[in-house]
């Protein structure tokens, strides 16, 4: 029984998605819930599992192509066996057959040297008419395999040739086409920046307490709860307790109207390999320390594994990003439209700060907020900062909604 692979449902806010990689071919045996093909799209990369046991009978789009919701991609015939690889020819055959190939036709396999090839790489050479000085090799010694010809003849991206040491004076330059992730972050900022009037303000916190507390607290609470007490749950806390206080901070703008959200539901701004995605956190107001760290935890374990979904990146009020993890001390966020707002962390630097007359050393964070200034008047943007500056210097008000 013929099977067909759909691609998924895809909401409304992505219009299509890209064949990324295809991990079966034509002919190959695939058990079910195991993964046939990878699939991009603006926000994340997708996994579309084999439904049934059975053989990969027919691949209906290749690597590039583009496709949208429901489209049939594959055909799978359901409890059908693969047919056993046919042998390999001997040496003394397959240089027979490459002999008696067409002149015109015939792979430059002296380029390489045919004795570079296995038996079975000069057949796939020789039947597929390749030319083996135009395949990277991914063997030992940079030597062209099988695979590699393979997948040079389906047109899949060949692995790089190792670059060449530049040469004094040289100046060398490659050009790599986007991924349709990186092409989405682009076009969003190009959006934000054009179409918000965008303002940035700052403030600096003493972490002196939440310092102490984790150190004090740190050892029970992940005893108690499985997981350790790190700092961003208490930007969170804190962030959410200021937008019950600051409802404009956590508005958006649709036309002339200015929509506002009973509800906090925090995106978190993650890095991958592939680029910035941002999680959402939802119904952070009614979370504890420990329900925030869990949610932190297992977003950034989908995104280290690939795992993030469409539905993880959905909504969003407001946006909390931390480049302190990479060192920086001082930074512009840019909003997440349709957001209204975002809140950038930074680095922690002991520095020299008066406190009660005396100069002492402090843990100290420089925070910023960046914010559409046609619905956020700066007044409520500073005292949002001012708010979130308050309960992290204070953490015990956050525990008193104070």
């Amino acid at each position: 029984m013929s099977i067909e692979v759909k691609v998924p449902v895809l909401p409304e806010s992505v219009s299509d998605a890209t064949i990324a990689t295809w991990h079966k071919k034509a002919g190959d045996a695939v058990k079910r819930d195991e993964n046939l093909v990878d699939l991009e799209t603006d926000k994340v990369v997708l996994e579309v599992p084999a439904p049934v046991d059975g053989v990969l009978k027919e691949i209906r789009q290749q690597v590039g192509d583009t496709v949208n919701s429901q489209q049939v991609i594959a055909i799978i015939e359901e409890g059908a066996v693969a047919a056993a690889p046919a042998p390999a020819p001997a040496p003394a055959e397959a240089s027979k057959a490459a002999a008696a190939a067409p002149a015109a036709a015939a792979p430059n396999l002296a380029a390489k040297g045919a004795e570079d090839l296995s038996p079975a790489g000069l057949r796939v050479a020789t039947e597929q008419h390749i030319d083996p000085s135009k395949v990277a090799g991914t063997g030992r010694d940079g030597r062209v395999t099988k695979e590699d010809l393979v997948n040079y003849g389906k047109g899949a991206p060949a692995a790089a040739t190792p670059a060449a040491a530049p040469t004094p004076g040289s100046r060398p330059e490659e050009r790599v086409p986007m991924t349709r992730m990186r092409a989405k972050i682009a076009e969003r900022l190009m959006q934000s920046k054009n179409s918000i009037a965008m303002l940035t303000s700052f403030n600096e916190v003493n972490l002196a307490e939440v310092v102490k507390m984790r150190k004090t607290l740190g050892e029970s609470f992940e005893k108690s709860n499985g997981v350790k007490l790190g700092f961003m749950s208490f930007f969170v806390k804190a962030t959410a307790e200021a937008l019950k206080r600051h409802p404009i901070v956590n508005a958006s703008v649709d036309g002339n109207d200015i929509i506002y959200h009973g509800y906090q539901d925090i995106s978190i701004a993650v890095s991958t390999e592939k680029g910035l995605v941002t999680p959402v956190l939802r119904d952070v107001q009614d979370m504890s320390f420990a329900d925030i760290e869990k949610g932190i935890m297992a977003y950034a374990k989908k995104a280290r594994d690939g795992k993030l979904g469409l539905d993880d990146l959905q909504g969003g009020t407001f946006t909390i990003t931390n480049g302190g993890t990479f060192g920086s001390l001082l930074s512009t966020p840019i909003v997440n439209p349709p957001q209204s707002a975002i809140l950038g962390m930074h680095t922690i630097k002991e520095r020299a700060i008066v406190e009660n007359g005396q100069v002492i050393a402090a843990p100290m964070m420089y925070i910023a907020i960046s914010y559409d200034h046609r619905i956020i008047d700066g007044k409520d943007a500073v005292l949002f900062l001012v708010d979130i500056k308050n309960q992290l210097e204070n953490p015990q008000r956050m525990l008193l909604g104070l």
